[in-house]
């Protein structure tokens, strides 16, 4: 029989027979490792476990405890749910199925109704009586011509057919009489498979477009020990309670309907509010720190993006330019770059006005797909803490260090503490995507780096991350999803003062090109704000609260004056308050105010009407306190004016 060679990732290489599996090779190892192979990789590409090999090459043994061996378990899952389904359900359809390191996901659609939520126990109970008959799972390999007659019928497997296939051939397998389409390999039996829950049900778009029929998407997740299944399902509750469209909804914030624009959010008086303060916050702390703040349109000439390369290299995710019939193509702006280029362009410069730093609260569009769009985590409007600074050479590090301080000095203002730092450079092999200058990249790069170790900072070093105009550095976070998400930003541009033809003139009375760093302090105003929705859970700091106090009178008619009284004068000193005149009992009107989670709620009777005084209950708490109304003023705007952090 012909021998194939295997190397190793630690450099050996090793012969065996043609026709030998990863489960076979893994064996010749150890048996401890061959119970914890799922699959093989040769030479990149993931291979079943019993897969017969009859080429060699290099080799990884996959296993359970590993990213792809997680992978090759949902995508095994995958494969049972859509058994279940089909065998469920006699005429269903199915679009794409993905796994993830969150889940995997089975697109479906009915012709007569769409699979709901109530229906997933049934199948489950279908997959459990696959697992525990340990029903084999048969790699089928078949023609193209074949695979679309295997799929007729059914539009959206033919069209992933001919994605799938490979040198005229297509994978397949074989669950009793149900026999699917490949997306990703698999395990040869299904007893792996035990620990698994269908989780919810969603429409998505076919493809993601919206133009597209509306499938459902079956949500579901699954593990290799029960103990990890628990702790993930824990999780997921968790996020649950703290998923920010959920509060939005409760807390009357914000809402989005797409019968009247997709990833467009209608801000109510209570997300308003929170969104004021935020932005009044940033437009302070960033004028304290020698910003000028501008105000620019957000319609621009489609050439500004043209000659910045944004349209080249984000054409897709812009939406169409609006042709105004004269030969102008105007565009809704994307990002806020070339705006702020035209403020700098305006006036000649001097080197007296370097570093030059302009800021704005600007609205931009990009077209996301409808399929990505989530609250205000992903929206088509949104409206960025953008911040540009133009500077010399010499300036640059001082500067980025400038701008690392007064993040952190936002950051503990909002109470942000899990964050970590990532240095993006370009992949100097991607020519397409990054500006070519290898100089620029190296200088730039360098700079970077070296204002990170001389702050003595952490950080990870991301090759491919970087823009496409320069390197930059990102601030990691963690929603309280778990997805981790980019909160700030503060990247170097040398490409767009050169493309832009910037000057300013130095003290050698000559002509100097600036340097261009761009920063975002925390992202957009509507990402941002869902994050805080999620991480206080709808229990905003009393600072940020929409309403900050609630006066409850014991009796409105005996005592409604008083209750007024004292509003009046919290209203007065910018105290976002109000009294609650409803005829309920007064057990059901404290119990709203804790509800919607206000700081404070102040109950008033005859007591505290005859001695000037507050009966004050915070959030949270279950006991009342009797203050003198002066001393709960001076409480509350201490609380206030430390933006509620603990004494």
């Amino acid at each position: 029989m012909a021998k194939i060679s295997f190397e190793f990732p630690d450099g050996s290489v090793k012969e065996f027979d043609q026709g030998v599996t990863t489960e076979d090779i893994a064996k010749s190892i150890s048996i401890s490792l061959a119970k914890k192979s799922v699959a093989g990789k040769i030479d990149g590409k993931m291979v079943e476990i019993d897969l017969p090999l009859e080429k060699g090459g290099k080799i990884e043994i996959v296993t359970k405890d590993t990213e792809d061996g997680l992978k090759v378990l949902r995508q095994t899952a995958s494969q049972l749910l859509k058994a279940a389904l089909a065998d469920q359900f006699n005429n269903i359809q199915f679009g794409e199925s993905t796994s993830d390191e969150d889940g995997f996901f089975v697109d479906t659609d009915k012709r007569d109704s769409q699979v709901s939520a109530d229906e997933l126990p049934q199948v489950e109970e279908r997959i459990n009586k696959m697992v525990s008959d340990n029903v084999k799972i048969e790699r089928k390999v078949l023609s193209l011509e074949d695979a679309l007659k295997q799929v007729d019928g059914d539009p959206y497997q033919a069209k992933l057919v001919n994605e799938l296939a490979e040198d005229g051939q297509v994978v397949f397998y074989q669950i009793g009489d149900y026999l699917g389409l490949g997306e990703g390999v698999v395990l040869p039996e299904a007893k792996a498979v035990k620990e698994y829950k269908l989780l919810s049900v969603a429409g998505a778009y076919w493809e993601g477009k919206s133009s597209n029929p509306m499938l459902q998407r079956i949500f579901a997740t699954a593990f290799y020990k029960k103990a990890d299944l628990e702790e993930d399902l824990k999780r997921r509750q968790e996020a649950k309670e703290r998923d920010h469209r959920v509060i939005g909804n409760k807390l009357d914030l914000f809402f989005v309907d797409p019968k009247v624009g997709a990833g467009l959010a209608y801000w109510m008086p209570n997300g308003a509010t929170i969104r004021r303060v935020v932005e009044r916050y940033i437009i302070d702390k960033e004028l304290a720190n020698g910003y000028q703040h501008v105000i620019t349109p957000v319609l621009m000439n489609l050439d500004a993006y043209k000659k910045s390369g944004h349209w080249q290299h984000y054409r897709e995710d812009m939406f169409p330019p609006m042709d105004m019939g004269d030969g102008e193509e105007l565009e809704l702006r994307p990002m806020n770059c070339p705006s702020h280029i035209q403020i700098f362009k305006h006036h000649i410069r001097s080197y007296r006005e370097l570093p030059m730093r302009i800021a704005e609260l600007g609205m931009m569009h990009r077209y996301e797909k409808s399929g990505a769009l989530s609250g205000l985590q992903r929206v088509r409007e949104m409206t960025l803490n953008d911040g540009h600074t133009f500077l010399k050479l010499d300036q640059i590090q001082d500067e980025f260090k400038k701008v690392l301080g007064l993040m952190v000095e936002v950051y503990k203002d909002f109470d942000i503490k899990n964050y970590h730092f990532r240095l993006s450079y370009r992949d100097p092999k991607n020519t397409e995507k990054y500006f070519d200058d290898e100089e620029m990249w190296s200088k730039s790069q360098s700079m970077l780096k070296g204002a990170m170790d001389d702050l003595g900072l952490d950080y990870v070093e991301a090759e491919g991350e970087a823009a496409f105009y320069g390197p930059k550095l990102d601030v990691q976070t963690y929603t309280a999803m778990g997805n981790e998400e980019t909160l700030s930003t503060i990247q170097l541009d040398f490409m767009l003062p050169e493309r832009f033809d910037l000057h300013y003139v130095g003290e050698d009375g000559e002509e100097h090109r600036p340097v261009m760093m761009h920063r975002g302090l925390v992202s957009t105003m509507e990402r941002f704000i869902a994050y805080l929705i999620e991480v206080y859970k709808g229990a905003f700091p009393t600072w940020l609260a929409p309403k900050q106090v609630k006066v409850i009178p014991v009796s409105m008619e005996k005592y409604g004056d008083y209750a007024k009284e004292v509003n009046s004068k919290l209203a007065a000193l910018g105290i976002r308050t109000s009294v609650d005149d409803r005829n309920e009992k007064m057990g059901y009107l404290i119990r709203d105010a804790q509800t919607n989670k206000i700081p404070y709620t102040i109950v008033v009777g005859e007591s505290e009407m005859n001695s000037n005084q507050v009966s004050v209950r915070k959030y949270g708490e279950q006991d009342s306190e009797s203050l003198s109304l002066d001393d709960f003023i001076k409480e509350i705007q201490e609380d206030i004016s430390n933006y509620s952090r603990e004494k």
